[in-house]
């Protein structure tokens, strides 16, 4: 793995980020040039107050990553991924704010805040099985177990999103993404991106789940599970699972809240947060950005 992780005391370098940091700073090497991502932050309440302990009454989901993965195998991750040249096609429909709209929350230009909502929705309903769509503005898909085939189709590359919808008759919910937060890989990282997070809430009736049922292939991913976000920093801690540095700073914002509601009520301008991998005296350390409300940020 290339990437910095968590553990009980704070995040591992791997030694390989050094002499890629060292090569960068000292011009040997260019850094890698960031691909655009969005991930979800699905959230639900927890079935009771005290349940399980952790503090707050809600949870998120997270999702194991398979161990043959190159980019941070086993790590537990938001579902997501890489923006698809087909996410940015303007016949997807939606119900709820424009990409007008979110070009301005994001501080992007329209176009790149369409691909990016809807790779957002995508990877999330690729990755967990969770849509967020519906027939109408005021209408949610209530069994998305009901759409496996077209969830494993997505999967496998043979359908986009925009002709899942439209087959089955369904927009795109924009109003339940709440833009949570923007992190930049390291540009010590020999594979990076862009990735924007937003918050959404897990609509009735459905389910979140790694692999799609009836299909064998899991996608990236090879379990799912529930936790509330104090509960899985003590595990990382612990030693009982990885987190990345942004899920890890992610589940610490998420725990400061007393529920789902408040969650999706938080509104910020959304600006971009850069790990980085520091050599001095031949020593390496990651300094991770300032994470709290930032107004300003330029245009990309």
């Amino acid at each position: 793995m290339n990437e910095p992780r968590m553990t009980g005391s704070g995040p591992v370098v791997p030694r390989g980020l050094a002499e890629r940091a060292r090569d960068i700073s000292e011009g040997r090497l260019a850094p890698a040039v960031p691909r655009d991502a969005a991930t979800v932050i699905l959230l639900r309440q927890a079935l009771s107050a005290d349940e399980g302990g952790g503090g707050a009454g809600f949870e998120a989901f997270l999702l194991r990553r398979t161990a043959e993965l190159e980019f941070a195998p086993g790590a537990y991750v938001f579902p997501g991924g890489s923006v698809d040249a087909r996410d940015a096609d303007p016949g997807v429909g939606w119900a709820g704010p424009g990409p007008a709209d979110f070009a301005a929350l994001l501080d992007v230009r329209p176009d790149r805040a369409r691909a990016l909502v809807c790779a957002a929705v995508r990877e999330t309903f690729e990755e967990s099985g969770v849509l967020l769509a519906g027939a109408s503005h005021d209408d949610l898909v209530s069994d998305s177990a009901a759409l496996a085939a077209d969830r494993h189709a997505l999967l496998a590359g043979t359908a986009s999103l925009a002709e899942v919808l439209s087959r089955r008759g369904l927009v795109l919910r924009t109003d339940l993404l709440t833009p949570w937060a923007r992190w930049i890989t390291p540009e010590a990282s020999p594979r990076r991106f862009d990735t924007w997070f937003f918050a959404a809430a897990l609509p009735p009736g459905q389910a979140a789940t790694a692999a799609p049922e009836g299909h064998a292939d899991p996608g990236e991913s090879e379990s799912g599970t529930w936790l509330r976000p104090a509960l899985a920093l003590e595990a990382a801690r612990a030693g009982q699972m990885t987190l990345l540095p942004p899920t890890a700073v992610t589940l610490g914002e998420l725990a400061g809240h007393a529920d789902v509601p408040a969650i999706l009520a938080r509104r910020q301008v959304i600006t971009p947060r850069l790990p980085k991998v520091i050599v001095e005296d031949g020593r390496v350390r990651l300094h991770l950005p300032q994470t709290g409300p930032e107004p300003g940020g330029e245009r990309t």
